[in-house]
């Protein structure tokens, strides 16, 4: 049987095929990638927004827990906790805090620029022991929100949260969280009780050197103890009870 012949395809206009890379096949799909970018941003606009939302909650009630706390439990250490209002925490306890930790805590608004030149040229001198420069509201941000330790980040946010802290709330206000939330020893927080763990008084009772003893302790709490002074810190407390006359309450009144 004789094959048909073959058809000339020669003049035939083929079709034109793309130069399209992956014609034919379908697009990726943008959502996926339109969907991150909206959770990214939406998480930042709650890390920006959220601290500022829980410092006005904090302007009304007491804070019940801290990440510091969290830690220490962790840690095994216990939870010792009793929340009492300025009014009931002794001036001598007040005015030691502040002249130890912060004299110009009524004069600044977060920050003391003139403590962070001189540890930054400490540090340049590459001094073994660099003094602090946090304030009492940003060591107050930092026990509200943030974790211990000295990296660049947590210094950051401590900072931004400074911020935040110092335009929302009032220095009164300030120094009562910072009173009734500072670790004062091993699961040991606030003024109250820590004067009737190591005084057994209360912290409306304490005394100007029971003071002083306590604000000579807050570096580093876990290991010094304001009921078994050694030499150092009676010193410390000495000299801070003395400072105490330099800090002045008009009307009774933190930073009128």
């Amino acid at each position: 049987m004789s094959r048909p012949p073959l058809a000339d395809y020669r003049g035939v206009k083929q079709p034109r095929r793309s130069s399209k890379p992956g014609a034919g096949a379908r697009r990726p799909a943008r959502a996926p990638r339109n969907a991150i970018r909206r959770l990214l941003g939406d998480l930042l606009l709650v890390l920006f927004v959220a601290p500022a939302l829980i410092i006005m909650l904090y302007r009304i009630v007491p804070p019940p827990v801290t990440p510091l706390m969290v830690i220490r439990l962790v840690e095994g250490y216990g939870l010792s906790k009793d929340w009492v209002p300025l009014s009931e925490i002794s001036p001598n306890l007040q005015r030691a805090v502040i002249a130890s930790e912060d004299a110009k805590f009524c004069l600044h608004h977060g920050f003391d620029w003139e403590a962070v030149d001189n540890a930054f040229e400490r540090l340049q001198q590459k001094h073994r022991r660099v003094l602090g420069a946090s304030t009492i509201s940003m060591q107050t941000s930092k026990n509200l929100f943030l974790w211990p330790g000295r990296t660049f980040l947590r210094k950051g946010a401590e900072a931004y949260l400074t911020v935040w802290l110092e335009a929302l709330l009032p220095k009164r206000r300030i120094l009562e969280l910072y009173l009734n939330e500072i670790e004062w020893g091993p699961g040991i927080y606030g003024a109250e009780a820590a004067s009737r763990t190591y005084f057994g008084v209360s912290a409306a009772k304490l005394t100007p050197y029971q003071a002083g003893l306590l604000a000579a302790v807050l570096p580093n709490p876990l290991a010094w103890h304001p009921d078994r002074p050694g030499a150092w810190t009676r010193d410390r407390a000495g000299t801070i009870e003395a400072r105490m006359n330099d800090i002045v309450f008009a009307k009774g009144t933190v930073c009128p």
